[in-house]
């Protein structure tokens, strides 16, 4: 139960490290210049996983923006809601399910102490 208990718990930090981010870039939607980050998870041993967060390089929407100078060019941010909102709902439900698995082992070891006792 216990290897149960760690894959679940770096499952619960992977997936709260992949919401920060959602939550980031959602945020820095219209931040000027902003970078979106994105994560991914590889294995890690003997069992759980590890977030990785790296920042995407693709450029941003430009738009012309007035200034005392004239009309500029103005980069906006890389961040794409279409693509964010569905992953942040994704990543919630995954967090969730990690969730669950803590549950059911501390079920498990509950019933395991009362069958001992």
């Amino acid at each position: 139960m216990i290897p149960a208990v760690n894959s679940a718990l770096s499952g619960l930090q992977a997936y709260g490290t992949k919401l920060h981010s959602n939550a980031n870039n959602i945020a820095n939607v219209s931040t000027e210049g902003f970078k979106k980050t994105r994560v991914t998870l590889e294995d890690r041993a003997p069992q759980g996983v590890q977030a990785n967060v790296e920042t995407v390089d693709s450029p941003g929407a430009i738009r012309m923006e007035d200034s005392a100078d004239g009309m500029k060019m103005v980069e906006m941010s890389n961040v794409d809601l279409a693509e964010e909102l569905p992953e942040s709902q994704l990543n919630a439900r995954f967090y969730q399910a990690n969730l669950k698995t803590l549950d059911a082992a501390d079920e498990m070891t509950k019933s395991l102490l009362d069958i001992k006792a």
